[in-house]
């Protein structure tokens, strides 16, 4: 439920602000006066498109924040999931979304107090939260807005058919596009089998280990000046033994010996600084010692054989021959080969290849075709419920004559275009399915069905949409449910059936409407109405929750201007008495059931 709002710089309204209540809550004001900003903040808090031009004149910005609260609706764990992995945090069980639009067109939203795409403030707002104004009656008439409300109302059975259907068709449309390249790139193909089979061949025969490359560059060099590196070796191991690599036990004077001579000689001293000293010479000539070592193992690894060099100078022209061809280093030779050993396994030019892909082709088709068919089944099952329902909606809302039929047919291809078998028939296979989902408005006993687009007027569409969003809502609670201008086109009785009809469905949600009939807005639990205040070259609108005597007021206003009579007032009164009245009558039914 929404509980609050505030706006900054939108439209005509420079700051305001308003606190919700559950049940119905109607917005009214005179033409102008910002009624529809209201509306357009709510859209902005789910996410819609931003439109900087909706900036309010001198402003660099505007900012619409919303306080939601998650208690008793029921896709309550759904929000919260979506705002913990925003990173954001609820408030009492409550969330706060933000969101501004600066005049260069950039947007920013926030979610729980982290910044987040706007995306995820419409993945928020979702299950919270469905705005319509007079641009969702004619999504209405879309074919495609059509299919989805009545797989809406399908429920799972359809959601589960729909999944199943676009899983196969994404593995059929892979598997025929794979044919059709193999078929037509027959020829290219074979041409890549045998120059990827040529390849390896070539680098299986040098046979390259990783790092190799750099390994023979440093043997090589160390080859190449093998006489100046064995010469400094044996010298500086004869100076720390006193004897020649390879000589017979150690001569006078190496460093290993005068070190012990210093050591022993500064151990048995009694002065504790020499001592000290004598544990520092015993650590050099543990250093010198292993260096000896060291020395010993290189010398013995230095190569002796004079042909060495020259094999290890054939090898590494076998392995720039690859590093010139097929990567800079060996390392990326042999994940060249790698990758190649990959792609030749999927490379079947032969016939038994294609054949067993065609098999495969016509094994998924099958399977497509019986997955569109359970699709279709469970929108027929839904589609003459669902008319059924919306059909009972609008005789309440003095549509009584009137009915709605909801046609599923199949989405017939072209001739020249390959479909999918579907019950016997060819159809498209669509993303959403193989139907074409129609809604057929009867005006009255008697008349033919016809698309709801060529049948219904404003004020008919308009009742149209409001009977499904009901019939929609039903199995639902605690939603927030905005109508910009619902009752367009209406009036009379009409007018009243609508504000019954909004008032009921607010025993199950949060209803919003903005009107301007006075039989709508007789209904309303919360009454809010747009103020306009015109000063020096500009417009200001304030938002103001009513009073019952304020409301009167406003409900003689809007019935033709009459506010300030006597007459106007006692028409105000009836009207809401008699729609209290009603209100009482529809809770005690609702509580009955």
């Amino acid at each position: 439920m929404l509980e609050e709002i505030h706006i900054s710089s939108l439209g005509v309204i420079e700051q305001a602000a308003a606190e919700f209540a559950p049940g119905l809550t109607v917005l009214t004001g005179e033409t102008g006066a910002g009624k529809t900003m209201v509306v357009t903040s709510l859209h902005l808090l789910a996410g819609a498109r931003a439109d900087p031009g909706r900036i309010r004149a001198g402003a660099d910005k505007a900012v619409v924040e919303g306080r939601f609260s998650l208690a008793g609706a029921s896709s309550a764990d759904l929000v919260r999931a979506t705002v913990d992995d925003a990173g954001g945090e609820l408030d009492e069980d409550a969330v706060i979304a933000v969101r501004s639009v600066a005049g260069d067109g950039r947007s920013r939203a926030y979610l729980g107090g982290r910044s987040v795409p706007v995306g995820t403030l419409s993945e928020f707002a979702g299950p919270l939260l469905t705005v319509h104004g007079q641009n969702d009656q004619l999504r209405l008439l879309r074919p495609e807005r059509q299919r989805d409300l009545l797989d809406a109302f399908a429920g799972s059975p359809a959601t589960k058919a729909l999944r199943a259907y676009q899983g196969v068709r994404e593995e059929w449309l892979a598997a025929r596009a794979e044919l059709a390249d193999r078929t037509t790139r027959s020829r290219e193909l074979a041409l890549e089998q045998d120059h990827l089979t040529a390849s390896l061949a070539e680098i299986d025969g040098v046979d390259p280990v990783s790092g190799e490359d750099v390994d023979t560059v440093e043997k090589i060099k160390r080859l190449s000046d093998l006489d100046s590196l064995r010469e400094a070796a044996d010298t500086s191991y004869a100076a720390l033994t006193g004897a020649g690599y390879g000589s017979d036990g150690e001569g006078a004077g190496s460093v290993l010996d005068l070190l012990g001579t210093v050591r022993a000689s500064l151990s048995g001293s009694d002065d504790a600084a020499l001592r000290a000293l004598a544990e520092r010479i015993e650590e050099a000539a543990t250093v010198a010692g292993d260096v000896a070592t060291e020395l010993g193992a290189y010398l013995t690894d230095l190569p002796s054989d004079p042909s060495e060099l020259e094999s290890l100078l054939l090898r590494q022209s076998e392995l720039k021959t690859l590093t010139r061809k097929y990567a800079p280093d060996i390392d990326g030779v042999i994940a060249w080969a790698d990758e190649a050993r990959a792609r030749l396994e999927g490379i079947d030019t032969s016939a038994e290849g294609l054949a067993a892909l065609q098999a495969r082709v016509t094994e998924l088709e099958t399977a497509l075709g019986a997955a569109a068919s359970a699709l279709t089944a469970a929108r027929v099952k839904a589609a003459g419920s669902l008319g059924k329902k919306v059909t009972g909606e609008l005789r309440k809302l003095a549509m009584g004559g009137a009915s709605i039929t909801v046609d599923v047919a199949p989405d017939a291809v072209a001739p020249d275009t390959d479909g999918v078998a579907v019950d016997g028939g060819p159809r498209r296979a669509g993303a959403h399915g193989t139907d074409v989902v129609e809604f057929r408005l009867v005006a009255h006993d008697g008349a033919n069905p016809l698309p709801i687009g060529k049948s219904a007027s404003g004020g008919e569409l308009s009742r149209v949409m409001l009977a499904l969003e009901v019939v929609l809502a039903a199995t639902e609670q605690g939603l927030t449910m905005v109508f910009d201008e619902v009752d367009a086109g209406v009036g009379g009785k009409a007018a009243v059936e609508i504000g019954r009809r909004l008032a009921a469905l607010a025993q199950r949600h949060q209803v919003i409407v903005v009107t301007h009939l006075p039989q709508v807005a007789a209904f309303a639990d919360t009454h809010l109405t747009v103020g306009k205040q015109t000063g020096k070259g500009s417009v200001t609108s304030t938002l103001t929750a009513l009073s019952r005597e304020e409301r009167i007021a406003e409900l003689a206003r809007m019935l033709a201007g009459l506010g300030d009579s006597d007459t106007g007032r006692a028409h105000a009164e009836e009207l809401l008495e008699a729609a209290d009245s009603d209100k009482v009558a529809q809770s005690g039914v609702h509580a009955s059931k």
